[in-house]
């Protein structure tokens, strides 16, 4: 048989197992094709949700989860390279890049709530199944979507994203302090959080490669923290980041109980999480496939071509078997 009609036949496979959308199966573009990106909003909650989108809609989906203070704006690199194989989903939160930003008196900016517009969101969508992608603070709306919703997750992509105490080092102590007494460290939070040095370190990390990077990369994000009312936002968030440490048993219970189908990607050079935390991963996941890579937090600023190759990988694996769907557990936060 011709080699185009054998990667056609595996590509078609692939959607029939899992696909993320209730249309019929059908053949969709090879790898070499990548698909156009769309550029979307739909109302979740009375908000306006932003959110990028590319690939078949019968083909399997990755629900990308960013990261602060990111946007689907991160997962370009993704979009172009992973299009033509995967059905890719890409929102922005409240209160990030081009969704809706409400007054913080108005939303509560808390994990639990972004993770409930998330969760509309999908059900807008019409997305039932997906592998989630989770970077940064998209562990915490991620793993929480699983414990509410296991039955829809059929994968998770871990890329420097914390569930453990092993990823929170010695510079989690100040915002410990913040934690213990919002009002005598918020001051010295706010001007870290909207500096330019922060915003160039956060990508850097370690790296010895600085250039690699694109500058523009910490140009914009600076911009977009000093807009008006965005450290309010972005203040809430950091106080809210609490409820994520308690919550790390929980979120371990799940990934024992589901065992779901796991790779984790790490960036060796970040500097705002320890790289123990990927190999922690393994104490639930003893299978977790498991790669600690020379890139920074934000693994795809420096090494997308690599991350995209592992992302293939991992998904073309879960084709060759049908995972059952996990008991539900009690859900992570209450739906308002």
């Amino acid at each position: 048989m011709p080699r185009l009609i054998l990667g056609a036949f595996a590509a078609a496979s692939l959607g029939l197992l899992i696909s993320g959308s209730a249309h019929a199966a059908k053949p969709f573009p090879s790898p070499s094709a990548p698909a156009p990106v769309f550029y979307r909003s739909v109302k979740v909650d009375g908000l306006d949700i932003f959110y990028r989108e590319a690939g078949a809609a019968n083909a399997p989906t990755l629900l990308l989860l960013h990261g602060f203070p990111s946007s689907s704006r991160m997962f370009e690199p993704l979009l172009a390279r992973l299009s033509g194989q995967f059905h890719l989903l890409a929102p922005d939160y409240p209160g990030f890049g081009h969704s809706d930003a409400p007054d913080p008196k108005a939303f509560a900016y808390t994990f639990d709530h972004i993770a409930e517009v998330m969760q509309h969101f999908t059900e807008a969508v019409g997305s039932s199944r997906y592998v989630l992608y989770m970077q940064d603070y998209g562990g915490p709306v991620g793993f929480r979507l699983a414990v509410a919703h296991p039955e829809r997750v059929q994968g998770v992509i871990i890329q420097n994203a914390v569930a453990h105490d092993d990823g929170l080092g010695p510079r989690w102590n100040r915002m410990r302090e913040f934690w213990a007494d919002r009002a005598a460290n918020e001051a010295g939070f706010r001007q870290s959080l909207t500096s330019l040095a922060g915003a160039q370190r956060r990508h850097l990390g370690a790296s010895p490669n600085a250039t690699n990077y694109d500058p523009d990369l910490w140009s914009d994000e600076f911009a977009f923290l000093n807009k008006s009312g965005e450290s309010d936002i972005q203040i809430d968030l950091f106080f809210d980041y609490r409820t994520n440490v308690a919550s790390y048993s929980a979120w371990q219970a799940w990934l024992r109980q589901a065992k779901p189908p796991t790779l984790v990607v790490w960036g060796r050079y970040d500097q705002s999480f320890e790289a123990a935390e990927a190999q922690a991963y393994k104490r639930e996941i003893p299978d977790a496939d498991v790669h600690l890579i020379d890139a920074g937090h934000f693994a795809l600023d420096e090494k997308p071509d690599e991350v995209a190759a592992l992302i293939g990988a991992f998904m073309s694996k879960l084709s060759k078997s049908r995972r059952p769907r996990s008991t539900p557990m009690k859900n992570a936060y209450t739906p308002r």
